[in-house]
């Protein structure tokens, strides 16, 4: 999968751009706060529909500007295709895929793929839950379809039952009455999550091995284990029918503490991966240096599951990472990406081998 050129019209500071990309390493150069990091964001927007940096769209729009536009054109494994995304302060996105215009974000979520790798990601191990489930949900959103369209409905499920939740204190008999209702939604779309997250973490635990030893050396073993709420085994969230059953039972069975804590206490949005080296957390026994070295190969193993499964290997997008890299990591990052479309953001571009520059200044491109 390449990504051929893309037009921009009042995102961020780019008041307007067409750039052109190159097959292989693409640089963006310049000093800080030119907008390298915002033509980043603007390529990863036409993939998964939303901002790695901002909440809301409004964001994105160029101060003084009514409204922007993301159009990209890329070429996958059949043809050349395009994404347009145009946005307005207050009003829905308007999206369009090969000029037809698209009435959810889900249905352009995986036309164009790519991996995104930026400095926060190097905590990707220290750091909470939260970030390792949506390094699982950006993956697999790019991946499976039905994935993205369950989760968005377990997580508008999830958000009604909390607000039932809330209300119970006013209303018991309502939440009596309804409760059971939505805990079976919840769970039945809580065994189906599950089960894809399983089998990711599966795949991607091999890669994120080969890639770890091919840094660090052997003497240190990686392991991935994938920890849902409900506290089965790993292996269990194979059968949707049994996560489902377990889920329903502990979301049916302790109202009382839920509405102490005023959420839903059981779930996928209680998910967690666990990184162990040689057996051991990562998370509390790793180095700085180990913590970085199994965030770098789990994003690169993204990379790798998604070429294994779809048959392409997608465009990777580095955001000033090779200066929080120190020279063995860069080494290796570097041989790493020769073989496939990167585009990389940074301030210095001595040390990344080859390539096409391209200077940033002020929101220009050259």
């Amino acid at each position: 999968m390449e990504c051929n050129r893309i037009r921009i019209t009042d995102f961020r500071n780019i008041e307007s751009a067409e750039i052109e990309f190159d097959r292989g390493v693409n640089i963006l150069c310049g000093e800080n706060a030119q907008g390298k990091t915002n033509l980043l964001e603007a390529i990863s927007f036409a993939s998964i529909g939303k901002s790695f940096r901002a909440s809301r769209d409004e964001e994105m729009i160029r101060f003084g500007a009514d409204c922007a536009s993301v159009s990209l054109d890329f070429t996958d494994s059949q043809r050349r295709q395009n994404i347009t995304l145009r946005m307005m302060a207050g009003k829905r996105k308007h999206i369009e895929k090969n000029n037809v215009k698209l009435g959810r974000v889900s249905d352009m979520v995986g036309a164009f793929r790519t991996v995104l790798f930026c400095p926060e990601h190097l905590s990707l191990i220290k750091d909470g839950p939260g970030e390792r489930r949506n390094y699982l949900d950006i993956a697999l959103s790019q991946l499976y379809p039905v994935y993205l369209k369950s989760l968005q409905r377990y997580n508008q499920i999830l958000k009604q039952r909390n607000q039932l939740i809330r209300s119970a204190e006013e209303d018991r008999r309502s939440f009596d009455a309804t409760v059971e209702l939505w805990s079976e939604q919840l769970a039945r779309e809580a065994a189906v999550i599950s089960r894809y997250r399983y089998r990711y973490l599966k795949k991607a635990e091999e890669h994120i091995k080969s890639c770890f030893s091919e840094m660090m050396g052997e003497r240190e073993k990686p392991t991935a284990v994938y920890l849902g709420s409900s506290k089965q085994s790993p292996e269990e969230y194979e059968d949707t029918e049994r996560t489902e059953a377990v889920y329903r039972e502990l979301l049916n069975s302790h109202h009382d503490r839920e509405i102490g804590a005023g959420s839903t206490l059981w779930g996928i949005h209680k998910d967690d991966i666990e990184i162990l080296l040689n057996n051991k957390s990562a998370r509390l026994y790793a180095s700085q240096g180990q913590q970085r070295s199994l965030a770098l190969a789990m994003k690169l193993a993204e990379g790798d599951v998604c070429a294994s499964i779809c048959g392409e290997t997608p465009v990777f997008l580095f955001d000033d990472v090779f200066s929080e890299l120190d020279s063995s990591r860069r080494a290796y990052l570097s041989g790493k990406i020769s073989d496939r479309q990167v585009i990389i953001t940074t301030c210095e571009p001595s040390g990344i081998a080859g390539g096409k520059i391209i200077t940033v200044k002020n929101g220009v491109f050259e």
